[in-house]
């Protein structure tokens, strides 16, 4: 049956209380992605939080730690790039020795660049995190210079030539995520993955590696519009190619240089379209809400957001799937 191979996944970070966890299984989650915090990157602490994660039916299908994967050192080429490199392969090696066969790597020295975010507004819909290009566009230089396109490629050749034979001996691959908001350049940093060609072109860099894939974001793939990419079409060809390790499932209100994170029914994209075309390809990675726009607090704040985003996104895969094959 084509589909039925999709798994639902929910966050979980390594300080996570028993309660926490047993919020994920009473929503029916499986799967999780395990964000580590530094003082937790280490073997012992690893297998520790992947036992807890054990004893609620919880399985790890991918891992990170922020502050090793979005690393300025790396991505613009800074002194400490070579220790910096080493310190993303050792923790590699420990999550592939912990079981866990994804990891990440997203090219932002400055993180995701937001304008604010619409949790405090009760007076309107539910929104999540509000970009507003022009806004960001005021921000100074944030590293003191201007990083170019080709810098970027060229860091990333670097990195890329230093870290694929530990995948390969790790057994780990890595989750590329684009640049979000996906647009040339902001506080000086030309963003390196704005576009499905971009992730064209950074396979073919990595030799068209088993090593190297991507997470789909959705939600950069319709903040980007027509400059990033057909996301139906991309998901048609992506599957196709074995690249798609992991699927970001969110929607906006409109491409840039504006836009809102909705709920999954009010933004632009039908999500029900998106969902059908991943099950058409029988796409057999991970899916998750990874933004959500927050309820107020006295409704239960950002566990009520995940739990709604949720479910729905599980409907849409179960109706996706019976539509699928009955076709």
């Amino acid at each position: 049956m084509l589909g039925n191979k999709i798994r639902v996944q929910h966050k979980v970070e390594s300080d996570y209380t028993d309660e926490q966890l047993l919020f994920l299984k009473q929503m029916g989650i499986q799967y999780v992605y395990a964000m580590f915090k530094d003082e937790h990157t280490d073997y012992d602490s690893v297998m520790f939080f992947m036992d807890r994660l054990r004893k609620f039916g919880l399985t790890a299908t991918d891992g990170g730690n922020t502050n090793i994967y979005k690393s300025p050192e790396i991505h613009l080429g800074l002194p400490g790039r070579d220790e910096a490199i080493e310190r993303y392969n050792n923790f590699n090696r420990i999550l592939g020795k912990a079981g866990i066969p994804v990891v990440y790597m997203t090219w932002e020295p400055n993180q995701v660049l937001t304008t604010c975010f619409g949790v405090g507004d009760h007076t309107r819909e539910a929104i999540g995190r509000i970009v507003d290009i022009e806004e960001l566009k005021t921000h100074p230089y944030s590293h003191g210079r201007l990083y170019t396109k080709e810098e970027m490629w060229e860091n990333f050749k670097y990195w890329l030539d230093r870290v694929l034979p530990v995948c390969e001996e790790a057994n780990v691959k890595i989750a590329l995520h684009p640049n979000d908001p996906p647009v040339d350049c902001l506080w000086g940093i030309s963003n390196l993955i704005t576009s499905s060609e971009d992730y064209k072109h950074a396979f073919e860099l990595a030799g068209n590696s088993p090593y190297l894939g991507m997470k789909m974001c959705m939600g950069c793939w319709l903040e980007g519009g027509e400059h990033f990419g057909n996301l139906l079409e991309d998901i048609d060809y992506f599957a196709k190619e074995k690249k798609i390790l992991i699927v970001h499932f969110r929607n906006v209100s409109a491409t840039v240089p504006y836009f809102e994170e909705t709920l999954l029914e009010d933004g632009y994209m039908n999500m029900y379209h998106a969902m059908k075309q991943l099950v058409k390809n029988d796409y057999d990675g991970t899916i998750h809400v990874d933004h959500v726009p927050v309820y107020v607090e006295s409704c239960g704040g950002v566990s009520s957001s995940f739990a709604y985003s949720n479910g729905y996104m599980k409907a849409l895969l179960n109706c996706a799937v019976e539509e699928v094959n009955k076709a």
